[in-house]
């Protein structure tokens, strides 16, 4: 309380004791122990008025004692069972929290961990994954700006996250009890396979294989890929003392649309305490993308020759030359590339109005320009016979794909009969015309698309002048070969918006998680908010059936499904209030990457306690461990002070004081005759 609080208190008691005074005392004739007590009972309630109306602050101290938190990190990930320590890490962990001398002197509290973490759970060594870094992130919000140490039971090999060696803060000393025989054993194995989600059909893709020896004799081993019981793939591999790590890289036929699942084997006579990690499981998904594109035309010019080595680059893309009456059936092909439309395109087109093929229309000084007005809505074309030259501006803004500048506005110009081009709705320029310096509202390079085609539009010939001279500026023709590709491909992807969007991978790894994603809009295609969905997992080789709710994210709704075993599923989302479903597979493949390890990793476990001036020990030495926390020095209770303020007008004893006052007052009163 502050002096000024005091002061107040002392000139409230001097009132109350004068009110008082005055009310009973000072005009009584007669001065009997009743009105004493009448006095006194004014003199409590005037007082407590008062001290309600000061309303000062009193002020307490407690002390607590506060003991060093002892948080014991157990490791419950599946790769402790697999090294037989399982029981003993459960026998350790209770050992170490049930003992009363550590109880006494620390906060000890049990925290088990795998990809995940958790306070006091049963450890059951089931996890997936390992995720070390993670569980120390999570002890440091709980222990803020605190010295103390760790106790920690694993076998140090961590499938996920941040090096766990540097994660520990200096103020913390960390204790590792080594779980497993750290007996070096000869062991084989297949430390990482990396290989591409997806490859094209009649292609060749890479597999780049690291494979690992531990031991200290040479080893002959062969190294293959088999699909099914097919050998792809087969080399023999040599490890000594001084090479114990060797790169392969296989390249393997893509033959066979769809998921493709191989088979990667390290084999040796060598006798080994693991062979799981010497087999590992991966899948590829080969796509055709192959696109037969026909180049109509009813002239001979260098644009064709251009324009077909161009697209032929890809050798996804097939094209054939054509002219219009040599064209019985557009089912035989994915792109229409139409050459200076003229009067004998006429039952071409006529033909597409109904098949609705992507095409890209190239004009020139041969182009029927009426034509051409007939039969689309997307440009509109009124043009004189004067022949114009027209440079490129390149359209930064254009977003319908990924394109780069590759020098548009130094190409040569294009020919094109002058007039004016009035673009329509649904379009999008990549390219503006110029004539010289001038810009001009006309387009040269636009694309369209709409829910039945896609169409694009180079207005002007003499594109072979494009590649010849990216030819002179690189020395290679490259770069209008993509170019030109991603207009084909953009062509040849007639990708209609759906209602119902899932995304999904093709294969997934057992014991990695098994999200899929999907979004579904309205009629104006907009995100909906209230959807309901559900999505049924089917096993194809087995009676496995189980339905999940999707639960909704930022923007879109998310399933997660792990834990489903091994083998090949097909699912079907469903929106539950329209009843749009969408059909997919998928495939969980055979790979625990808890189950690779032979031995503990005592090297980083030491490192470990090396950066945090700890000690590594092992389950024989948990009693001398347990006696050296106890007997610790550097870890001592410490006493606090906890300062409570509390205002007078919150105590209700206070209040009560001041009715029963009033009430023995008025009581007192009317008993002796006094109202």
């Amino acid at each position: 309380m502050t002096t000024s609080t005091v002061l107040l208190i002392i000139v409230s008691a001097l009132v109350a004791f004068a009110l008082s005074f005055y009310q009973y005392l000072f005009k009584a004739k007669k001065k009997s122990p009743v009105f004493f007590f009448l006095a006194f009972l004014r003199f409590i309630t005037l007082m407590a008025v008062f001290l309600l109306l000061i309303n000062p602050v009193v002020t307490k101290q407690d002390y607590e004692t506060v003991k060093t938190p002892l948080p014991i990190l157990l490791d419950n990930s599946q790769s402790v069972k697999e090294l037989g320590q399982d029981s003993i890490a459960k026998l350790l962990s209770q050992k170490i929290t049930s003992n009363k001398a550590l109880n006494e002197k620390y906060d000890v509290q049990l925290y088990t961990f795998d990809e995940g973490f958790e306070v006091g759970k049963e450890p059951d060594f089931t996890g997936k994954q390992t995720h070390i870094d993670q569980a120390v992130q999570n002890l440091k919000q709980f222990y803020r700006n605190t010295t103390y140490p760790v106790i920690l039971l694993t076998d140090g090999n961590q499938t996920i996250g941040n090096d766990y060696v540097y994660s520990f803060q200096q103020n913390t000393s960390v204790y590792p009890i080594v779980l497993g025989d750290t007996t070096v054993f000869p062991d084989l194995k297949i430390n990482q396979l990396n290989a591409n989600k997806y490859a094209f059909l009649k292609n060749k893709f890479p597999v780049e294989v690291f494979l690992q020896y531990n031991g200290n004799k040479t080893v002959n081993a062969v190294f293959s890929v088999q699909q099914g019981n097919n050998v792809l793939s087969k080399q023999n591999i040599t490890f000594t003392k001084d090479k114990k790590a060797q790169a392969v890289t296989v390249l393997l036929d893509a033959d066979k649309v769809g998921v493709q699942t191989y088979r990667a084997v390290l084999s040796s006579p060598e006798q080994e305490k693991n062979k799981y990690n010497n087999i590992k499981n991966f899948a590829v998904e080969v796509i055709d993308q192959r696109s037969e594109v026909a180049i109509v035309s009813s002239l001979n010019h260098p644009d064709l020759g251009a324009l077909k080595r161009a697209i032929e680059s890809n050798q996804q893309r097939r094209i054939t030359i054509l002219k219009p009456n040599e064209i019985k059936s557009l089912n035989d092909y994915n792109v229409l590339v139409l050459y200076q439309p003229n009067a004998t395109f006429k039952e071409l087109l006529n033909m597409n109005a109904n098949a609705q093929l992507n095409t890209w229309i190239i004009t020139g000084m041969h182009t029927d320009f009426n034509l051409l007005n007939q039969y689309q809505q997307q440009l509109s074309f009124k043009m004189t016979n004067q022949k114009e030259d027209y440079l490129a501006s390149y359209i930064s803004s254009f977003n319908l794909f990924a394109t780069d500048d590759i020098g548009f506005e130094q190409f040569p110009p294009l020919e094109q009969p002058f007039g004016n081009v009035k673009l329509n709705s649904g379009t999008n320029t990549l390219l503006q015309a110029r004539i010289r310096n001038v810009e001009t509202e006309n387009p040269l390079l636009v694309f369209s698309e709409s829910d039945s085609s896609r169409k694009a539009f180079l207005l002007g010939e003499n594109i072979w002048k494009w590649r010849l001279e990216t030819h002179v500026n690189n020395k290679s023709f490259e770069e209008f070969d993509i170019f030109t590709d991603k207009i084909i491909q953009y062509l040849a992807t007639n990708s209609k918006r759906k209602s119902l969007v899932v995304n999904h991978e093709r294969f997934y790894n057992s014991g990695e998680p098994i999200n899929i994603t999907a979004q579904f809009f309205n009629k104006n295609y907009e995100f909906d908010e209230n959807a309901r969905l559900t999505i049924i997992v089917k096993g194809k080789e087995s009676d496995f059936s189980k339905t999940y709710d999707f639960l909704k994210g930022n923007s879109e709704y998310k399933v997660n499904m792990d834990g489903l075993p091994t083998g090949k599923y097909t699912f079907t989302v469903k929106e539950n209030n329209s009843n749009t479903t969408y059909v997919g597979n998928f495939e969980v493949l055979d790979f625990e990457i808890e189950k690779q390890f032979v031995n503990p990793d005592l090297n980083r476990l030491l490192q470990t306690a090396d950066n945090t001036n700890g000690k590594v020990f092992y389950p024989s030495q948990t009693d001398e461990l347990i006696d050296f926390l106890a007997k610790n020095e550097n870890y001592k209770e410490t006493q606090k002070v906890k300062t409570t303020k509390s205002p007078l007008i919150d105590w209700i004893t206070l209040l009560i004081v001041l009715c029963v006052s009033l009430a023995t007052e008025w009581f007192t009163r009317k008993y002796n005759g006094l109202l």
